[in-house]
């Protein structure tokens, strides 16, 4: 049984510098206060991802102002294509400015404005190589089945927040997005179709690679 203390949890966490121009997007992400942007634990774990499987085709559901986009990026070959989806032009707009500020061609980028429940199920079956999640909890289900749906074999799912503020591992804890975030990660962890794990980094990151 693991040990850990918060000091290790803090050094893990911190463990990978987090980029100025990252740094630049969190703090953006903030200030817009719409989507929290996600943890520098976190983001060094897909820039990990990204590169470990040469993901070429990347799908982002939910940009926030780009602080996970840019991690993606930094870790994708140099001719791979982020699409990302938001529900907010003005998240879109930070995001944009942020993959510029870090030197990304456009035409690494899809920016696609509109609600992902409308948008995934238009996007091709086994296409991509790499899946972020992170955006409005409720609707992670919904988000997640699209998700599967689209990698390919050997293709990488993350899914952000998973450990919910500490929420998910209580059991006392019965709020709705609780309820489904915890749910969501044991059926995900079912999954005949997955092989799957649950990260203790920033706020939890459920990963999955897709037999």
């Amino acid at each position: 049984m693991s040990g850990m203390k918060p000091a290790s949890w803090s050094y893990a966490e911190e463990f990978v510098p987090e980029p100025e121009v990252v740094e630049a997007a969190r703090r953006r992400g903030v200030e817009l206060g719409t989507a929290p942007p996600v943890g520098a634990g976190a983001g060094a774990v897909l820039r990990l991802l990204a590169a470990a499987v040469g993901a070429r085709h990347v799908v982002e559901v939910g940009t926030g102002a780009g602080t996970s986009g840019l991690w993606l990026l930094a870790g994708m070959p140099e001719d791979g294509v982020l699409t990302t989806i938001d529900v907010s032009a003005e998240n879109q707009r930070a995001a944009r400015q942020a993959y510029t500020a870090a030197g990304y061609p456009h035409q690494r980028t899809r920016v696609i404005t509109g609600a992902a429940a409308d948008v995934l199920p238009r996007m091709t079956d086994g296409a991509y190589d790499m899946v972020l999640v992170d955006a409005d909890k409720e609707t992670y289900p919904t988000y997640v089945e699209h998700a599967v749906r689209l990698l390919r074999p050997g293709g990488v799912l993350a899914v952000d927040n998973m450990l919910w503020h500490d929420q998910v591992a209580d059991p006392a804890a019965r709020d709705e997005t609780t309820s489904t975030l915890r749910e969501l990660g044991k059926e995900l962890r079912d999954h005949d179709d997955l092989v799957t794990a649950l990260l203790p980094v920033s706020d939890g990151l459920l990963v999955a690679v897709r037999r």
